[in-house]
């Protein structure tokens, strides 16, 4: 019986990143909607994960970010993405017209240090949120779930999450921003990455896709205000068709496939479909 949100965005976990669930909160989704009702303004949201052998970024994290974007916007914050240039025309593309998209340059450290002080100086959010987006390994390093380096084709922008801002990470393999807190258990599963992500943020979301960790946290904020945020199943797949005919590609395949994570879209909508039905009964009761 999938009675929670936590239990439906955690389920058919292929690669066992429900080993962490035992280190956060029980409902560590309604937790970090708590969080976010408390710090009201302006939000910086970002995502894209490259995808080494396609060389392009791929479905999931885009449609997560743009779900909770919308959903922040219909209760009045102000949305900011940021990306570098692999995943930034996805978002232009599928987004709302009042939010902003921000190409965060792919460079050295000392000029990303830059950048990010002068981004925060500039838009002065008063939280950060982290999508399916790799975070800095060991080596400060970007690595992929088979420890291939792809550094040279992300953008640093973890010199964003090291300001002390209010930020939630979302990630479903252990080597996303925001999985620092859980090095040592993401190590003990065999399953997961071999070199994980030391960025940490103030909460952390875990999800077996992490489209579907963005959509539990929605889940959770509607549950709060009593009315439904979610992004319809429709809405979902028109995002992920849109940016795959752009060039994006399933993060398993490698392949321009109208899939997320392997799985199909109708497979895929499961998580979606249950959420709403949570959500509904939630509100109505």
């Amino acid at each position: 019986m999938l009675s929670s949100i936590e239990d439906i965005i955690l389920s058919n976990d292929g690669r066992g990143i429900s080993n962490l669930r035992n280190g956060l909160v029980e409902n560590f989704c309604t937790d970090a909607a708590s969080f976010i009702l408390q710090n009201k303004g302006i939000v910086v949201i970002t995502t894209g994960f490259y995808i080494a052998r396609a060389g392009a970024s791929e479905t999931d994290g885009p449609p997560g970010a743009i779900a909770i974007g919308n959903a922040l916007e219909d209760i009045g914050y102000k949305v900011v993405y940021v990306s570098d240039k692999y995943t930034i025309q996805y978002l232009s593309k599928i987004k709302r017209d009042n939010a902003i998209v921000i190409e965060f340059p792919i460079s050295d450290d000392d000029s990303s240090k830059q950048f990010a002080n002068n981004f925060l100086l500039e838009y002065n959010p008063n939280l950060l949120i982290s999508i399916e987006r790799c975070g800095f390994d060991k080596t400060f390093s970007y690595r992929n779930m088979h420890g291939v380096d792809f550094s040279k084709y992300n953008a640093k922008i973890d010199y964003l999450f090291n300001n002390q801002i209010n930020s939630i990470g979302i990630g479903d393999g252990g080597n996303e921003i925001g999985m620092g807190k859980f090095i040592n258990k993401i190590i003990e599963t065999p399953s997961l990455v071999k070199y994980p992500s030391l960025t940490k943020t103030s909460l952390t979301i875990i999800s077996s896709v992490s489209n579907w960790g963005g959509y539990g946290l929605v889940a959770a904020l509607s549950n709060k205000i009593g009315s439904n945020l979610l992004i319809s199943v429709e809405e979902e797949i028109e995002f992920i068709k849109t940016i795959v005919d752009m060039g994006a590609v399933d993060g398993f395949s490698g392949q321009k496939q109208y899939k997320v994570d392997g799985f199909n879209l109708q497979d895929n909508s499961f998580a979606l479909i249950n959420l709403h039905k949570l959500v509904n009964d939630t509100i109505k009761n």
